[in-house]
């Protein structure tokens, strides 16, 4: 088992966030989590879990959050990035993008996770040590198959784009901060279930090992060993769990 460790968390509200933060506060952790919302019943079953209501895209936010982080946990061990921020618009075909969208859209997902990890590494430097993990996606890794793409469902060219930056973002900085006594690595689940087409997750499945589409508690046991010091020779590296899908 790790041992307990203080752990802040952005995009708390999301599928991903809510499921590796409960499972983190199980393992014995303190996780402070932000995001624009959060389920109360969620916090008040579990002890150790904090939320911070913001906007994380916004610097001013960000460094607030990690100031109110601080006085809850006194230090802080690892950061997890889970935000998914995105546009009323998100989803629409190539052919659809519109310019302003898709700015947006690149500033605040791709934008504030380099500007998140710049103001928590400065924080991380002074006490010498700091673990940053990512979340990227197999399509920051791989094209789509557009063919298994049915309906309404798209894979959007900005999401790809935002991806492989996030799993470039992690691998500069990680070299950058070489030898600086951080860890900053990226993982990148394939798809998570979540109420996707029938057609979509039959097309999906035929190109993984077994299981197809994920379930988000799938992640767990690598988070968990990311954040280990089991892994503590592991560094700017991205890592794939995907059930086979891009092999």
């Amino acid at each position: 088992m790790n041992k307990p460790m203080n752990i802040i968390l952005s995009g708390g509200n999301g599928r991903l966030g809510k499921t590796i933060s409960s499972y983190l506060i199980n393992k014995g952790h303190k996780v402070v989590i932000g995001d624009l919302n959060f389920e109360k019943k969620i916090i008040s079953k579990l002890k150790n879990l904090y939320f911070y209501k913001s906007d994380l895209t916004k610097e001013k936010n960000i460094k607030d959050f990690i100031k109110f982080s601080q006085k809850i946990l006194g230090t802080i061990d690892a950061f997890i990035h889970c935000s998914y921020p995105k546009t009323k618009d998100w989803g629409n075909s190539l052919k659809k993008l519109k310019q302003r969208s898709l700015n947006k859209n690149l500033n605040d997902h791709l934008g504030s996770s380099i500007i998140f990890a710049k103001t928590l590494i400065s924080y991380f430097l002074k006490q010498k040590k700091g673990n940053i993990i990512f979340f990227s996606s197999i399509y920051g890794v791989s094209s789509p198959r557009f063919e298994d793409y049915t309906g309404k469902i798209y894979s959007t060219v900005e999401y790809s784009a935002i991806k492989a930056g996030i799993i470039s973002t992690a691998k500069y900085l990680a070299k950058y901060y070489k030898k600086k006594g951080l860890r900053i690595n990226a993982i990148s689940p394939g798809g998570i279930e979540d109420s996707q087409e029938k057609k979509f997750i039959k097309n999906y499945k035929k190109h993984c090992n077994s299981k197809g589409l994920l379930d988000s508690k799938d992640i767990n046991g690598l988070v968990n060993f990311l954040l280990s010091d089991e892994s503590k020779h592991i560094n700017g590296q991205n890592i794939t769990i995907d059930d086979g899908w891009s092999l």
